[in-house]
C-alpha cells in the first residue's frame, strides 16, 4: 500500500460538484415556495453522510418527511435508532426497502398527517382544497426516481443504479390530491470530512474511483472487522487483528477464497478490491450501516 497516497487523500478536500448540481441547487432554492413540504431521501446505510446538509438552509423550514431508503441493505437495529434520532429532531421519519415497496399510501398518509394543521388552517380561512405538492430531494443514487415511480404507479422518471441519472426538475402527478416535484440528486459542494467522504463513496453516491481505492478498501475492511466481524467470516472466512501485516493477509485471504488468479506471480490487488466492492454493492454481507446514530 502506498503511504504517500493515503496521506494525500487524508488531507485533501473532496470536490464533487458538476454544473447540473449547482444549477439544481439554485432552482430548488427558487422554487421551494411553490411546494407545501419536502420529502428528503437518505440512504439507511449512512443516514448522516447521505444527507446534503445545505438543504437545511435551502428548504426554509418547510415541513419534512425523512425516508430512509435501502433498509434491506442496512443494519435494522441501527435503522431503528436513526428513525428515533430524526424524530427527536422534529422530522417524521420512516424506512423502506425500495425493491419490495408496495405501501405507497403510507407515505401519502404521512404527508397528510404532517400537513394536517396547515390544511385545517387553510380550510378555516375558506381556501379551496387543492392537491398537496411535495418536493423530493436527496443526494445521487439514493432512490428518488425509484420511489417516485412506485408512488405514481408508472415509469414517471428514469432510474439507474449510479449517481446523476436525473438531470432536470419535473412535476409528477401521483393522484388528484398529491403531486411530487422531482429534483436531481445534489451533493454538497465539497467534502472536507474524510469519514463522510468515505461513507458516501461506500454507498455509491459518488464514484468510488475518484478516491484512492486502496485506502477505501482498508477503511471498509477495518470497519467491518470492528462492527460486523461475522460478515467477513461468513463471506471470506476472514478474521484478523489489526497488526502490521493484517492488510496483506486480508488481500491474500480474499484472493484465495474467491479463487482469483495471480498477476505476474503476485496477488492482483486491484482485482481483490473490485471483488470486495462488488460484494458490498450486491449486499452479500447482509445488513451493514456505516455510521451509528450517535454521530
Amino acid at each position: 500500500m502506498s503511504e504517500n497516497k493515503e496521506k494525500v487523500f487524508s488531507n485533501t478536500v473532496i470536490n464533487w460538484y458538476p454544473g447540473h448540481m449547482a444549477k439544481a441547487q439554485r432552482e430548488i432554492e427558487g422554487r421551494i415556495k411553490l411546494v407545501d413540504m419536502v420529502i428528503e431521501l437518505v440512504d439507511a446505510r449512512a443516514p448522516f453522510s447521505s444527507r446534503n446538509h445545505t438543504f437545511d438552509r435551502l428548504l426554509k423550514n418547510k415541513p419534512r418527511l425523512v425516508i430512509m431508503t435501502k433498509k434491506d441493505l442496512a443494519d435494522q437495529a441501527c435503522t431503528n435508532a436513526w428513525i428515533k434520532k430524526f424524530e427527536e429532531r422534529g422530522y417524521k421519519a420512516m424506512a423502506i426497502d425500495l425493491k419490495h415497496f408496495k405501501d405507497t399510501n403510507k407515505i401519502i398518509n404521512y404527508c397528510l398527517e404532517i400537513l394536517k394543521e396547515q390544511r385545517e388552517k387553510e380550510a378555516r380561512k375558506g381556501l379551496k382544497s387543492r392537491a398537496i405538492r411535495a418536493m423530493i430531494v436527496g443526494v445521487p443514487n439514493v432512490g428518488k426516481s425509484t420511489l417516485i415511480n412506485a408512488l405514481a404507479k408508472r415509469k414517471a422518471t428514469v432510474t439507474g443504479n449510479k449517481p446523476g441519472v436525473t438531470k432536470a426538475q419535473q412535476i409528477i402527478r401521483v393522484n388528484k390530491d398529491f403531486e411530487l416535484f422531482d429534483t436531481p440528486g445534489v451533493l454538497p459542494p465539497k467534502y472536507d470530512d474524510l469519514e463522510i467522504a468515505r461513507n458516501v463513496a461506500l454507498i455509491g453516491s459518488i464514484k468510488r474511483d475518484i478516491l484512492p481505492l486502496d485506502e477505501l478498501f482498508i477503511y471498509a475492511l477495518g470497519y467491518l472487522n470492528k462492527n460486523y466481524p461475522d460478515a467477513l467470516k461468513g463471506r471470506y472466512d476472514l478474521t484478523f487483528n489489526e497488526d502490521e501485516d493484517w492488510v496483506l493477509d486480508a488481500y491474500a485471504q480474499i484472493a484465495k477464497i474467491r479463487h482469483l488468479p495471480l498477476l505476474k506471480g503476485e496477488i492482483d490487488y486491484e482485482r481483490v478490491q473490485d471483488v470486495f466492492f462488488k460484494d458490498l454493492s450486491d449486499g452479500v454481507f447482509g445488513g451493514i450501516t456505516w455510521e451509528k446514530a450517535d454521530v
